[in-house]
């Protein structure tokens, strides 16, 4: 989920045209996670389209995604662990519960960003 997280970063500060299509293959330099392969990158890349974090504008490339932007989920999942500190005591829950989905790991995360929330409101 680190490198979903990171790539998503990366996606959303992508610089696009109104109404443009890049094709971004997983090893553009833009998009390159030094932890991680060219083919890990691509792998999660695949993820990130079949989780609808992106519109793709099309089928898109066999390697690679077409992207045209991040979809409302894409933007929901990023916002809520854009935070580092969110981030990471997110990751911190959802290992003590031995294991997560995408929809777990945001519900996490949206969980502690409303605690916090409510302390910041006094709620």
């Amino acid at each position: 989920m680190d490198l979903i997280r990171e790539l998503m970063l990366k996606l959303e500060a992508w610089p696009m045209r109104m109404g443009g299509i890049a094709i971004i293959p997983p090893d553009a330099k833009e998009i390159q996670i030094d932890e991680y392969t060219v083919e890990q990158i691509a792998y999660h890349l695949s993820l990130i389209r079949e989780a609808g974090f992106v519109e793709t504008g099309g089928t898109g490339p066999v390697v690679g995604i077409g992207f045209r932007r991040l979809s409302w989920s894409g933007h929901d999942f990023l916002d809520s662990v854009r935070s580092p500190d969110v981030w990471d005591k997110t990751k911190q829950a959802v290992s003590a519960a031995g294991g997560f989905t995408v929809d777990l790991l945001v519900f996490a995360a949206k969980s502690y960003l409303e605690g916090k929330i409510k302390r910041f409101i006094g709620g």
